[in-house]
C-alpha cells in the first residue's frame, strides 16, 4: 500500500464514526473539520458506498442519505468507533520509540521524536508513569559514543570481540565505516583486516575497544552491506544443513532463514538451512536436544554424536566418582 493509500484508509475508518456522531452535517463543515477539500470528502463518501461486510449485498454495504448538501450515515456496517490504540498498544509504541530515539541508524530522528510526542500526549498519565525511558546498558552506550567518534575522526580501532557463531573471543584491528541499528541491535560495520572483508560487530559483544592513532583505511571496493533483508544473509558457499525437527523446535524456521521446510508428519518437519559453519550448526543441534536430529551432512551428524558420547562419558565418570566417594 502506498503512503497515500494508507492515509486514505485511515481517513475512511475514522469518517464513519465521525458522521454517525453528527447526523445531517454539511459536507463543507465536515471537510473543514477533517482537514480535506470538499471534493476529496465527496470522493471518500462515494468509496464508502461500496464498502461493507462480506456478501456485499444491499444490506451489507455502508449506506448514507443526502439532504441537499448534508449527509447522514444510515448503516455503519459495524464501523462505529474511531480507529484507536489500546492503552497497552500505545505504551508498547512509547517504549519502542524511546529505544529507537536512543540509537543511531538509518531512521529520521525528527520523525521518531514527533511520533513519540504525539503518542505520549495521547497516552497521558500512563506514559508519564513508565518508570524509565528505555536506554542502552551503560557500557554499551559509552562504547556506542566512542565508536561513533572513531568513525567521525576516521581512526582505526582495535577490538576484543566475542563471535557467537564460532563461540570464541578474538582480537582484531578494524577500519570503521559506520555505526548502524538493525534487528534491535547496534553494530559497528568495518573493514576487518584479519578477515580481509567487511564485517558487522555487535556492540554488546565487544569486550574491549581501543581507538588507534592511525587512520582507518577502507579499500576502495569495500561497500556497506544492504541490511534490508536482515543481518544474516546466507550464501550458496555456506554449508547446507538438513534437520528433522520436532514440534517444540519449529521456532527455528521463524528465527533463521530456511531454504526449505517440508512437513514429513504432524510431528516432524524436514528443515534445510545454511549455516555459517558446521561448528555453529553443531552447537545449534546440541542445544535443541532430542527435538532435532541431523539428516545431512554426515560430517555434522558424526560431530554431534561424538560430542554427545563425550558428554555421556563425563556424566558417567561423575556418577562413578560420587558412588565411590
Amino acid at each position: 500500500m502506498t503512503a497515500a493509500g494508507g492515509d486514505r484508509l485511515g481517513r475512511l475508518l475514522n469518517l464513519v464514526p465521525y458522521l454517525l456522531a453528527r447526523p445531517g452535517i454539511a459536507v463543507a463543515e465536515a471537510a473543514a473539520d477533517l482537514g480535506v477539500t470538499e471534493r476529496q470528502l465527496r470522493e471518500d463518501l462515494e468509496l464508502l458506498w461500496v464498502c461493507g461486510l462480506p456478501g456485499y449485498g444491499p444490506g451489507d454495504l455502508i449506506d448514507m442519505a443526502f439532504d441537499g448538501d448534508r449527509v447522514t450515515i444510515t448503516y455503519d456496517a459495524g464501523i462505529d468507533r474511531p480507529l484507536r490504540l489500546t492503552q497497552d498498544e500505545a505504551l508498547a509504541l512509547v517504549v519502542a520509540l524511546r529505544m529507537l530515539a536512543e540509537l543511531p541508524g538509518a531512521h529520521d530522528r525528527a520523525a521518531v521524536e514527533s511520533a513519540l510526542t504525539k503518542i505520549e500526549s495521547a497516552a497521558g498519565d500512563a506514559a508519564a508513569d513508565l518508570p524509565v525511558a528505555v536506554r542502552l546498558p551503560p557500557n554499551t552506550a559509552k562504547r556506542l559514543a566512542d565508536l561513533r567518534a572513531a568513525v567521525q575522526r576516521g581512526h582505526a580501532v582495535r577490538l576484543r570481540y566475542y563471535s557467537a557463531t564460532r563461540d570464541r573471543v578474538s582480537e582484531r584491528v578494524v577500519d570503521p565505516m559506520r555505526v548502524v541499528v538493525a534487528e534491535g541491535h547496534a553494530y559497528l560495520e568495518a573493514w576487518c583486516r584479519s578477515a580481509d572483508g567487511v564485517r558487522l560487530f555487535r556492540l554488546d559483544r565487544i569486550d574491549e575497544h581501543t581507538e588507534l592513532p592511525e587512520p582507518a583505511v577502507v579499500p576502495p571496493g569495500a561497500a556497506p552491506k544492504d541490511l534490508r533483508s536482515g543481518v544474516f544473509q546466507p550464501g550458496t558457499d555456506m554449508p547446507l544443513v538438513t534437520l528433522s525437527v520436532g514440534r517444540w523446535a519449529r521456532w527455528i524456521t521463524e528465527y533463521y532463514p530456511c531454504e526449505s521446510v517440508v512437513e514429513e508428519s504432524p510431528e516432524r518437519w524436514l528443515v534445510s538451512l545454511r549455516a555459517v559453519d558446521l561448528a555453529w550448526a553443531r552447537r545449534l543441534v546440541l542445544g535443541l536436544g532430542p527435538e532435532v536430529s541431523v539428516v545431512a551432512p554426515d560430517e555434522l551428524a558424526e560431530a554431534v554424536r561424538a560430542e554427545a558420547r563425550a558428554a555421556l562419558a563425563a556424566y558417567d565418570r561423575g556418577i562413578a566418582g560420587v558412588v565411590a566417594g
